[in-house]
C-alpha cells in the first residue's frame, strides 16, 4: 500500500456507486469512519447546553485530533419533562444538533442500536437511574453528566449497577478543570475555599442541581477524606465547612445573587494559589473521549460518591440548624 493509499483510507473513505454516467466515487468518510472504528456517540437528553457544546466540538468540520474521530450520530431528546427551565430548551437544541448531522430517535432503545458509547446528558437527575440502567444492560460505556442522580440513594444504585454490569462510569463537572488547578501540587494542599453559583431546583437536593460545580472544584484540590460538614444558609448564600480526617478544612460558598462566577483559593505549603477563570467544556470532553477510548475513568467512583455525600450532609446540616453532620451518617441512611 502506498502512502497516498493509506492517506485515502484514513481520510477520504469512498464508495463506488453506479450512476447514469457510469461508475463514480462519493465521499462518505465522516459517517463510515465513525462507524467502522466504533466511535459513534449517542446523547440522551437535549435539555442542557452541554449536549450542544459537546456536539459542536465533536462534529466540527475540522475537529480537534484530541477527540480521535468520535462523532455524535444520534440523540434521544428527553430530557426533563417537568422542569420548565430545562424542558423549554429541547426544541431549539434538537434543531441545533440536527444541523450538525445528528439523527433524532424516539427511544433510548433505538439510540443504543445506533451508537457505541453514550453521553447521558439529561438535566433532570431523577431520570438518570432508569436511563442509565438501559445503557448498562447494553454493555456500552457511559459518561453521566452532573448530577449523577437526584438522590443519594440513586447515586449509590447507579454505582452498584456499574459494578454489577462491569461497566466503569465517569461523571464530573467541567469545573474540575478550572484554570489554575493544573499548577496545584495536591500533596501540598493545606486547605481550600471555593465558590460557584448555587441556584436551587425544588426537585433536587440543594447542591445537586448547581452548587455541585463549586463542591467538585473543592474536591479536585482537597481529595477524598472529608468526615463531617456544617452549613450556614441564608436565602442568598450558603457556606459549607468540611473537616477532613487529617485535620484540614475546606469550604464551599454557594451564591444566588450578584454576578455568577467560579473560582477559589488553595492554601498550600508553598503559599496561596488562585483558581479561575472557568476553562470551558473542552478539557472535560477530552477526558470523556479518553474514557470512551480506554475504559479508564479519570475520577474514581469513591471520589464522586463522596462529593454527593458531602452535599447530602450539607442538606442535613441545614435541616438541623447548622449542626455538624458526618458523611458516614448520610451514607448509612441512604443505604
Amino acid at each position: 500500500m502506498t502512502m497516498m493509499d493509506s492517506f485515502n483510507r484514513r481520510h477520504f473513505i469512498k464508495t463506488a456507486v453506479t450512476t447514469g454516467v457510469g461508475l463514480q466515487f462519493i465521499d462518505v468518510s465522516p459517517t463510515l469512519a465513525a462507524q467502522e472504528n466504533g466511535k459513534r456517540v449517542g446523547i440522551i437528553g437535549l435539555d442542557t447546553s452541554h449536549s450542544t457544546a459537546f456536539t459542536k466540538a465533536l462534529n466540527a468540520a475540522n475537529p480537534d485530533p484530541v477527540y480521535y474521530g468520535y462523532k455524535v450520530v444520534a440523540a434521544y431528546p428527553y430530557g426533563s419533562k417537568d422542569i420548565e427551565s430545562s424542558a423549554s430548551r429541547i426544541p431549539a437544541y434538537t434543531e441545533e444538533v440536527k444541523k450538525l448531522g445528528v439523527e433524532i430517535v424516539d427511544s433510548i432503545k433505538d439510540l443504543l442500536n445506533k451508537v457505541d458509547v453514550v453521553l447521558l446528558e439529561t438535566n433532570d437527575g431523577r431520570l438518570h437511574l432508569q436511563q442509565a440502567m438501559e445503557v448498562f444492560k447494553s454493555g456500552k460505556r457511559m459518561f453521566i453528566d452532573k448530577p449523577v442522580a437526584a438522590s443519594m440513594k440513586d447515586v449509590l444504585a447507579i454505582y452498584d449497577a456499574s459494578k454489577k454490569y462491569k461497566i466503569p462510569i465517569f461523571s464530573a463537572s467541567s469545573l474540575r478543570y478550572i484554570k489554575g488547578i493544573e499548577a496545584i501540587d495536591k500533596k501540598k494542599v493545606l486547605g481550600a475555599d471555593t465558590y460557584s453559583p448555587a441556584t436551587l431546583e425544588k426537585t433536587h437536593p440543594d447542591f445537586f442541581w448547581y452548587g455541585i460545580h463549586g463542591v467538585e472544584t473543592l474536591y479536585t484540590v482537597m481529595g477524598t477524606g472529608c468526615k463531617s460538614v456544617s452549613r450556614v444558609s441564608t436565602p442568598d448564600t450558603d457556606i459549607v465547612v468540611g473537616v477532613w480526617a487529617d485535620g484540614r478544612t475546606g469550604t464551599f460558598r454557594g451564591t444566588r445573587t450578584g454576578k455568577h462566577d467560579y473560582g477559589g483559593t488553595v492554601f498550600t505549603q508553598d503559599g496561596n494559589k488562585i483558581l479561575g477563570p472557568y476553562a470551558g467544556y473542552e478539557p472535560l470532553l477530552v477526558d470523556i473521549i479518553k474514557y470512551f477510548k480506554t475504559g479508564e475513568v479519570p475520577v474514581t467512583p469513591e471520589e464522586t460518591i463522596e462529593i454527593f455525600a458531602f452535599m447530602e450532609a450539607a442538606d442535613e446540616s441545614k435541616r438541623q440548624g447548622g449542626k455538624s453532620v458526618t458523611l458516614e451518617s448520610v451514607m448509612k441512611a441512604s443505604k
